[in-house]
């Protein structure tokens, strides 16, 4: 909404009107005021926050409560937000001479698109106000469009019928009825005076309906009950405990099991029992939820924190994170809810070193009393089945479930008692250009995405659907306003589309994007937008560069000077090559404490001393009941804390954390006996290349980075362990068959001399081999590097990249070795239907 007519009416250094607005905070529900102008002509100024601009209207006789009064509203021009501040005298000779008051204000809720609604001329809406509350409606008559450019919209402004209605006028709430100490708010809410408190409207003065008062109870002694409360030191401020990510439900009595509600993380503080609420990017929301406000006052406690997750609810009762965003904008009106989860603080007493489970039977009784489907729950759990309730939080529809440890602690940051398990793969990226439309789509083509990586924005690729036609459009209005002339990342050299057609924007907003893991060269797999993450700052997302290595001079590879700083270096920039060979698949890790030089030896099963980036899979053990957990990374974070503890080597599984049954990749290792030589093996290579070709299969190429190579085969998932490993024992016996000179298909360390291993046992469940990129625990700090088939030719072993080389290789690389790797991971395995 453009601002020059409200300037050019104006002369800023003669009057005290703001000339400009600053833009409304992130995430805040929109606003609307009402001023009371004693110009020329009395009249109230009636506004709602629209498009960053308050659309204004002029309404003579002020609005009324009574159902079906139609009050004339003139369109005028648009205010800027800081409007919504403004009390004093505008001076004589000046356009609105007059003294202005703040009659109401609040925020306000569309049930639809409120500009597609100014457009038709039929704004139906809802305000939550000190004085005004419940449904309204906007109705366009005549003037305007079509008329002389003198002649101004003329509305109606009407109330509608619900239990906000009173025999009522607005002349009847001024004066006597306006709480005092009004003066000086912010824009973005409702006063929060004491005197205000201390006069409480009725009904028809306060659409906020206060919640019936608690009975006494002494909290603290309920409180300091607990075992390890201790009485508070400070404020009640405290910062949230985050999840870890883990890709199943951890088993035992020992974990309480919660829905994951999809919403806003809020944390609420009551001091001297007046109730704050803030955003976990510590944005104040308290103007913008005055029913959970005064719901959280009524609980009849003087101080206590609580950590909750803001909810919408849809027309089904089911919580919808786009109903939410919709209600934020104002362009809905749905049903919200504060679900409280736990209490650090209650009554001046520190709970956060108490048992989660005790807490939360603290906090079950805290919110006992509230009113049933009111604007406060409590977030229940289940105790153990961690299993049972994440299918059923499936049929929920739901994101997933947060599994608690029942002892833990409140422990602000990210832990591993708190562990987040999601049925899809989401996460968050920051938008830095768009492409523009084609054909018949509205707004952009494709946002492109990128993260945080060691301080700086890198490209991680784009996303196009996800998207109907509302979210394009409110989407390109944002974009639109932040677009820049440099670009805001490096893109790769061969995208599939021209740079020179990309808009760039400033990297401010972020958005939850679902995705099915990472492709060959760092870019996201088939991402589909979920949402813009408001709550959420850039600067969030991604790395943050406060990884510190232990013992970074350390030489690692002695001969060749090579320290663990090196390694640490290597693997970071290395990263968008190696994690789409490592991430979301169970590892085998070889460790090195004492460099290579000193004993190494592997380790699958996870510990908290890995880190907090290292996550756990449980699998079941073979031969046994009983599961493990083994590790697993997903990101940048999680690599660099397994350096940290001196992995060298990475040995991924054949298949991914949530189908760990179903191979979909085999990986055939030509082993070399004494005395067989590098052309032989480039050989055994070519002729596994011919004999999976001829039952319509394509293998992929890879020097080990010792000895020998690798032919590594894609599959789509199907399979079971037993079938793959079948398969390929088969087709090794098959070719050690054809050529007993050459090859052998037993591991037999007799058997081998002069002739090649075609070791087919890498094929097994929990069976590993050597992931693309990862380094070599050996002399000469080989790579396992990934080799187009025209490449084999010229190598000379499979040690033919070092560190250095193979970092050289990566940066120079203009197309993926594994060119067609993608399409290859549909191909059915021969025989197997």
């Amino acid at each position: 909404m453009s601002l020059r007519e409200y300037a050019r009416k104006r002369r800023f250094d003669q009057t005290p009107e703001p000339a400009d607005g600053a833009h409304g905070k992130r995430g805040r529900r929109p606003i609307f005021v009402i001023q009371l102008h004693h110009a020329s002509v009395r009249h109230y100024d009636f506004r709602l926050e629209m498009d960053g601009a308050l659309k204004s209207w002029s309404v003579p006789k002020g609005p009324s409560l009574r159902v079906g009064e139609k009050r004339l509203a003139v369109e005028v021009e648009d205010h800027p937000l800081g409007y919504a501040d403004f009390e004093g005298d505008i001076p004589e000779g000046h356009y609105g001479a007059g003294h202005v008051d703040l009659f109401d204000r609040g925020v306000w809720s569309s049930n639809g698109d409120p500009l597609e609604a100014l457009a038709a001329g039929k704004i139906d809406f809802v305000l939550h106000g000190r004085k005004l509350g419940g449904g309204w409606k906007l109705v366009r008559t005549g003037g305007g469009a079509g008329k002389s450019r003198a002649s101004k919209p003329q509305w109606l402004l009407i109330k509608r019928d619900d239990e906000y209605a009173a025999d009522t006028e607005a002349d009847q709430l001024t004066d006597a009825q306006t709480p005092k100490g009004w003066k000086g708010r912010r824009p973005s809410g409702p006063p929060r005076s004491a005197d205000a408190r201390a006069n409480p409207p009725t009904k028809t003065t306060a659409p906020v309906r206060k919640p019936r008062r608690r009975h006494k109870v002494d909290w603290a002694a309920r409180a300091a009950a607990l075992d390890d409360a201790k009485p508070l030191r400070g404020s009640t401020a405290v910062d949230p405990q985050l999840a870890t990510l883990r890709a199943s439900p951890p088993a035992g009595e020992g974990w309480l099991h919660e829905l994951k509600w999809d919403g806003y993380r809020l944390l609420a503080r009551i001091d001297g029992g007046r109730a704050s609420l803030r955003s976990r990017n510590g944005l104040d929301w308290t103007a913008d939820y005055p029913d959970i406000v005064a719901a959280l006052e009524a609980l009849g406690v003087g101080d206590a924190s609580l950590d909750g997750e803001l909810i919408a609810l849809d027309a089904k009762g089911r919580n919808s994170f786009s109903e939410l965003q919709r209600t934020i904008e104002g362009s809905a009106n749905a049903t919200l809810r504060y679900v409280v989860f736990d209490l650090p603080t209650l009554a001046g007493i520190d709970l956060t070193g108490t048992r989660l489970d005790a807490r939360k039977v603290l906090l079950e009784e805290l919110l006992e009393g509230v009113e049933k489907d009111g604007v406060l729950a409590y977030s229940r759990h289940i105790v153990g089945h961690g299993d049972e309730v994440f299918a059923a939080s499936r049929g929920q529809e739901m994101e997933g479930i947060i599994s608690k440890a029942a002892s833990a602690h409140y422990a602000p940051g990210r832990s591993q008692t708190w562990l987040k398990i999601k049925h899809a793969q989401t996460d968050e990226f920051i938008v830095v250009g768009y492409t523009a439309p084609k054909r018949s789509r509205v707004g952009f083509g494709s946002l492109l995405m990128a993260t945080r990586d060691a301080g700086r924005l890198k490209y991680v690729g784009r996303v196009g659907t996800g998207f109907d036609d509302a979210k394009l459009r409110s989407l390109t209005a944002r974009l639109e306003k932040l677009s820049r002339r440099e670009p805001t990342v490096l893109l790769p050299a061969h995208v599939p589309f021209a740079p020179r057609d990309v808009t760039w924007v400033e990297p401010r907003l972020v958005a939850e994007l679902a995705f099915r893991g990472w492709g060959k060269e760092g870019l996201l797999r088939q991402a589909s937008f979920q949402r813009l993450r408001d709550d959420k700052e850039a600067s969030d997302v991604g790395e943050t560069d406060t990884f510190r290595l232990s013992s970074p001079g350390k030489l690692v590879y002695p001969a060749e000077k090579i320290t663990k700083q090196q390694v640490a270096d290597y693997y970071r920039a290395i990263a968008p090559q190696l994690l789409p060979e490592v991430a979301g698949r169970p590892l085998s890790m070889l460790r090195c404490p004492d460099g290579v030089k000193g004993p190494c030896f592997f380790q699958k099963h996870h510990a908290d001393s890995l880190g907090d980036h290292v996550h756990a899979v449980p699998i079941r053990e073979k031969g046994v009941g009983a599961t493990g957990d083994y590790v697993y990374i997903d990101d940048v974070a999680g690599l660099l804390d397994l350096v940290q503890m001196n992995v060298l080597e990475l040995h991924p599984w054949g298949s991914r954390v949530d189908d760990v049954e179903h191979p979909d990749r085999l990986v055939f290792d030509l082993d070399p006996g004494e005395g067989v030589k590098w052309p032989a093996i480039k050989a055994a290579a070519r002729d596994i290349r011919a004999r999976l070709e001829e039952i319509g299969m394509r293998g992929f190429l890879r020097l080990s980075g010792g000895k020998g190579l690798h032919v590594v085969v894609p599959i789509a998932p199907g399979p079971g362990w037993a079938e793959a490993k079948a398969f390929c024992e088969a087709f090794a016996d098959a070719l050690a068959t054809q050529a007993p000179d050459k090859y052998v298909a037993t591991a037999s360390k007799a058997k081998r001399k002069g002739v090649i291993f075609i070791d087919w046992l890498r094929n097994g469940r929990g069976a590993t081999s050597v992931a693309s990129w990862s380094l070599r625990a050996r002399a000469g700090a080989g790579v396992a590097v990934p080799l187009r088939w025209d490449e084999l030719g010229r190598t000379k072993s499979g040690a033919d990249y070092n560190l250095e080389r193979a970092l050289r290789r990566a940066a120079g690389l203009r197309k993926d070795p594994w060119e067609g790797w993608e399409q290859a991971t549909k191909q059915k395995l021969a025989g197997f239907s």
